[in-house]
């Protein structure tokens, strides 16, 4: 490990930023040097906003990726080599708002009966049943889950913030069956060694698997759960307020996306097409009835 990498982790371990965030400023630093072929102390402004537009318009990455970028390098020059804060400009791009696909609650039951492993079925369940990211899922602890209160303690979720949400008494048996097979030492969801806890690729991988065995085609990862858990919390007249807290969200504008995802909300009202009194046509329904392939 280089000097100049050293002193960049040091400073970002000082500052007490996340293992996450700590990932992403050194392989930012690292990207620009691999780029100029030079020491990134050796390389100018002029330059690192060349390499911003190189990310933006060369590869076309998402702003947000290249915002981290240039957050990353606008800390290296200052808390690290000590220089004048940087002023990166990062070209403007609009942002996507894209809406999740949602799982229906017979594709969630699909999905968590798929695995025959125990542990398997267990974090999965316990990923839905709790609203969780997967990264707070593999990190739950044993003394985390409260069978008295009927809660998840999650411990330093996203923000460093601590929160409860709630504990399925489905869970509860299920949690109770896996604990009686694995006997789990202090991570719920234990990796190989047993003393630390299951990869985020591992839990991805689980999720995929026991998606491809039970035939569902919808895109996302293990996320989808936690999106399914919201919506479906939602449809069944839960506030948006106490979702909030149980997900985790700083906004309650990051909830609120849902409303536009609940089949309750869009789903279930009528078109207006289906007010008007209209007679019935003479096209496909005139010429042999309609049996739904000309949909598909």
């Amino acid at each position: 490990m280089t000097i100049l990498r050293q002193k960049l982790i040091n400073c970002i371990k000082v500052r007490g930023f996340s293992r996450k965030t700590m990932q992403a400023y050194v392989s930012a630093v690292a990207g620009l040097a691999k780029f100029f072929k030079r020491s990134p102390d050796r390389i100018g402004k002029e330059e690192v906003q060349e390499y911003l537009i190189h990310l933006s318009e060369g590869r076309c990455l998402a702003w947000s990726s290249c915002n981290v970028a240039a957050t990353a390098l606008r800390f290296f020059y200052k808390e690290v080599l000590g220089k004048e804060e940087v002023r990166l400009w990062i070209p403007p791009r609009k942002r996507e708002s894209r809406l999740p696909e949602i799982l229906s609650r017979e594709e969630v039951e699909r999905i968590l009966c798929a695995p025959k492993n125990p542990k398997h079925r267990a974090l999965l369940m316990t990923t839905y049943g709790g609203g969780l990211r997967v990264s707070e899922a593999v990190n739950l602890q044993i003394r985390d889950i409260d069978s008295e209160r009927m809660l998840i303690r999650v411990r330093q979720g996203k923000g460093r913030q601590d929160r409860y949400t709630i504990l399925s008494e489905r869970l509860v048996r299920e949690l109770r069956d896996y604990w009686k097979i694995e006997r789990p030492p202090v991570y719920l969801f234990p990796g190989e060694d047993l003393q630390g806890h299951l990869s985020i690729d591992s839990a991805q991988r689980v999720y995929y698997r026991a998606k491809m065995e039970s035939g569902i085609k919808k895109d996302g990862g293990i996320h989808s759960l936690r999106h399914a858990f919201a919506t479906h919390l939602l449809e069944a007249g839960v506030d948006l307020r106490t979702i909030q807290v149980m997900m985790g969200h700083n906004s309650i504008q990051s909830t609120m996306r849902y409303l536009q995802v609940t089949s309750k909300r869009v789903g279930g009202l009528r078109s207006p097409l289906d007010l008007l009194e209209l007679p019935v046509g003479q096209g496909i329904l005139g010429r042999g009835g309609f049996d739904g392939s000309v949909l598909r």
